[in-house]
């Protein structure tokens, strides 16, 4: 994610695929496998996690909740550092946390001291792979920039493919009361081997001098209003003066805003530079990628807990039935690029109608199916799903990034990515919380259907802003 051109320019040699080029993919791949395993192998963890802690709604929420917090708000200044003073210490740095953070959660005695892990952990993956993007930038170059971001999005899909699986088989040999802590510890391992593959293989810190304009003010609201949205979720007692919530949610949103423009003009970076809030193409780009990958998300995580909890399959079976999602979100990633071709970003917006009704049909099966019926019906669902996503995700980054602002192109990579994060942070909670408050309340299948109503109104809020994105930029070539 560099906000500006690297110090020197790469050699040759180092812009396509050479030797020194493949190990430098390798690293990347490396951190962004470890970082974002993490997440996906907790989801199938979470119900042997909450038993054996005795962990409540607040905390649970938290747990997943917070890693996504954490990853998004250490983003941009994270990739600000490592324009300045260079990405090498900053990538060690942050793989060391991360894997410091994951040692203490898999050994964690109280569900808070794993909440503070977890933001621990988000805390050093955002740091990793906001120097990701900025060493693939500086390394490589043209065709071969293009591929190698490519190959680190594929990372990014085959972790979240394999955690479930992965994590299911963990705690199917080890047991519950011992599988979710070694689930956790697995983190430990993988982050070792990538430190030691970066120390190696990472080309040596090249930083400018200057300072890393960190807009620290920005941050701190950006964060306290992602909070104070989050909330009335993980505290529903919060909930109960909704007008003083709604004042302070608009306050800190103005706060921000009017600290951003105000940043600008003195001549410093803002932390969302204002020429993307005022591209129109862009923001409503944005607004699809943080609605489409805060329920997806969310989606996954009930499903997870929905088939151990309400179906009572075991950690492996739940995987099972989880596993066709990420083969088909493989299949049709592997066709988006045909299908955008020829239909441009209405295939963002048929992926997304496909993603909506696959979470409903979802939540309709969690309810009204036959009970021996339901496992082969929601993988079906989670298979559509995958589809989907494989749809969305590569076209939307591409087009998103596309109507970015010449002077702000730079740092449009990092803002989606933090974007998307804040959502996750946010729908995660959210929806976390109507399922485990209303399975509390009225049972598993009903709680289920309402997560899934929640999840499914989200997908289908960002279609409606990728057609009237579509709409929007037709009128601007006319």
């Amino acid at each position: 994610m560099s906000e500006t051109e690297p110090a020197t320019c790469p050699p040759e040699s180092t812009r396509s695929f050479d030797p020194a080029g493949r190990r430098v993919l390798v690293v990347c791949a490396a951190g962004g496998f470890t970082t974002l395993l993490d997440q996906s192998v907790l989801n199938i963890a979470i119900p042997a996690l909450r038993d054996s802690l005795h962990a409540d709604v607040t905390q649970v929420q938290w747990m997943v909740a917070g890693y996504s917090l954490a990853f998004g708000l250490a983003l941009v200044p994270g990739g600000r550092l490592g324009d300045i003073r260079g990405r090498k210490p900053f990538f060690l740095a942050g793989m060391a946390i991360f894997t410091v953070g994951a040692a203490l959660a898999g050994s964690s005695p109280h569900p808070w001291a794993l909440v503070v892990a977890r933001l621990l952990q988000g805390l050093g993956g955002g740091l990793v792979n906001s120097q990701m993007i900025g060493t693939i930038q500086d390394v490589f170059t043209g065709h071969a920039r293009t591929r190698a971001l490519g190959l680190y999005a594929v990372t990014g899909g085959v972790a979240g493919g394999l955690g479930p699986p992965l994590g299911g088989a963990v705690i199917a040999a080890a047991g519950p009361g011992v599988g979710w802590r070694v689930v956790l510890l697995l983190a430990v391992p993988f982050g070792l081997v990538t430190l030691m593959l970066a120390a190696r293989h990472l080309p040596p810190a090249r930083g400018r001098v200057g300072s890393p304009d960190l807009d620290v003010v920005g941050l701190l609201l950006m964060g306290g209003l992602t909070v104070a949205m989050m909330l009335p979720f993980v505290q529903p007692s919060a909930g109960s003066a909704w007008g003083l919530w709604a004042a302070t949610v608009c306050v800190l949103a103005g706060a921000f805003v009017l600290w951003q423009r105000r940043y600008a003009r003195s001549g410093r970076r803002p932390l969302v530079h204002p020429a993307l809030m005022r591209s129109l193409p862009f923001a409503s780009g944005a607004v699809t990628a943080m609605g489409y990958f805060g329920s997806g998300l969310a989606s996954t995580l009930v499903l997870a807990m929905f088939l151990q909890e309400g179906l009572g399959l075991s950690a492996i079976a739940a995987a099972a039935v989880t596993l066709p999602s990420a083969a088909a979100m493989a299949a049709s990633s592997a066709l988006a690029w045909r299908v955008a071709r020829r239909f441009g970003r209405h295939t963002v917006s048929v992926g997304l109608a496909l993603s909506a009704c696959a979470m409903l049909a979802s939540g309709l099966a969690g309810l009204l199916a036959p009970r021996a019926g339901q496992p082969l019906l929601l993988g079906v669902c989670a298979m559509c799903a995958g589809a989907a996503s494989g749809l969305v995700i590569s076209p939307l980054q591409a087009s998103v990034l596309q109507h970015a602002p010449a002077e702000a192109a730079g740092v449009a990579g990092g803002i989606l990515q933090m974007a998307q994060r804040i959502s996750a942070a946010i729908c995660i909670s959210a929806v976390s919380g109507v399922y485990l408050n209303a399975s509390e309340a009225g049972g598993y299948g009903p709680a289920y259907l309402h997560a899934a109503l929640a999840c499914a109104g989200v997908a289908a809020c960002a279609m409606i802003v990728s057609l009237l994105g579509i709409r929007t930029a037709a009128a601007a070539r006319r």
